[in-house]
């Protein structure tokens, strides 16, 4: 247990290098959006992250002892809510900038917080109240300018799928602080990537489609980035606690403003530049409040 202490560099270039890989998994994601349904990419993203997990367990002499689980149900109550929150995240960033998507996601923290008070019956404390009302300030900053501008209504439904994702997310996050006092978090990884690729191929019957080499290829790097960066965020995780990665939630923030500006040509809000700061404060102070509890990935 003291080895969350030890290393706290490394925890925070591994946090670093997992956005970096996560910003990476997005742009994939939405440069073809607009070319595969939304089953499909979700199938690749997920297929193909069980490569580096799987790689990453056989290194630590964990495959495949460390799948045996005693809480099957468990799993596949978090797999279910996290393969929900991958489709609504993945709809979310095809109908808005990147980092607005991934902005959303800081959502998660603090709806996790909130769930601990409901479901786990954890104390509702100055910290998570404070939280609470940074992020739904930061939510109003995004959301309303585009009420009233016809030309962004269309984002509305972007946004819904945000905030949407980021709520299933924390839902599977309490989850995982239920069955991680008996499962490992290489199982937990594993059953949540192959549930989510299972839940992809389902959708194989409503139409798939025919895709080129270089979409064939966004494909598989959405999933290679998407898995190592859940590995890199476990053991940032180890090194390091909460409290301490937190600050770096915003320079994980810098790359996806860099996609959006360098890739897509998309530029920044003046909504979203009122949101950053109320937005990943909540989340902040979140981590703060959580600073003991080790939270995993959230896709």
């Amino acid at each position: 247990m003291t080895d969350a202490m030890d290393r706290p560099l490394a925890g925070i270039l591994l946090r670093l290098l997992s956005g970096v890989l996560f910003t990476g998994m997005m742009v994939c994601v939405k440069a073809v959006s607009t070319a595969v349904p939304l089953g499909q990419t979700v199938f690749f993203r997920s297929a193909f992250a069980l490569l580096p997990i799987v790689m990453f367990m056989i290194w630590r002499h964990e495959f495949p002892r460390a799948l045996a689980t005693r809480r099957p149900a468990g799993h596949l109550v978090r797999s279910g809510l996290g393969a929900a929150a991958m489709f609504a995240s993945f709809a979310a960033v095809a109908r808005l900038p990147v980092a607005e998507a991934t902005l959303l996601a800081q959502l998660a923290p603090v709806a996790m917080a909130v769930g601990g008070v409901l479901l786990l019956g954890e104390r509702f404390t100055l910290h998570r109240a404070a939280a609470l009302a940074l992020v739904l300030g930061g939510v109003a900053a995004l959301v309303v300018p585009d009420l009233g501008n016809g030309e962004q209504a269309g984002r509305l439904p972007g946004y819904g799928l945000g905030i949407l994702a980021a709520l299933l997310t924390a839902g599977a996050l309490v989850t995982v602080r239920r069955i991680s006092r008996t499962e490992t978090p290489a199982s937990i990884a594993f059953y949540f990537v192959l549930v989510t690729a299972l839940a992809g191929l389902a959708t194989w019957p409503l139409g798939w489609v025919e895709v080129s080499g270089t979409t064939l290829t966004m494909l598989i790097l959405a999933g290679l980035f998407g898995g190592a960066a859940h590995i890199c965020m476990t053991l940032a995780l180890r090194f390091a606690e909460v409290s301490r990665l937190a600050p770096f939630e915003y320079v994980a923030l810098i790359w996806p403003v860099l996609a959006d500006l360098l890739i897509f040509g998309l530029p920044l809000s003046l909504g979203f530049l009122v949101a950053l700061p109320l937005v990943l404060g909540g989340a902040g102070l979140a981590a703060m409040e959580g600073r003991r509890v080790r939270w995993p990935l959230r896709r």
